[in-house]
């Protein structure tokens, strides 16, 4: 599993994460509707924490630039 997540690209989806958990967390949601919701932030963390997107994997897409030597 190659990185085809780019530094900037990273950098958004972590705080994105963590700014939508914060709002679902501050909501009046529980239970089952709350798990669904952060799901989202959870799966944009992952990504971001990983470098690596299955969507983009599957449409040929990289905002990965490798460091020059």
């Amino acid at each position: 599993m190659s990185q085809n997540v780019g530094s900037y690209d990273r950098v958004i989806r972590i705080v994105l994460a963590a700014a939508l958990a914060s709002v679902l967390l501050e909501q009046n949601l529980s239970g089952p509707v709350l798990l669904a919701w952060l799901v989202v932030p959870l799966v944009l963390l992952l990504t971001g924490v990983f470098a690596y997107c299955p969507l983009y994997g599957l449409l040929g897409i990289s905002t990965h630039r490798p460091f020059p030597r």
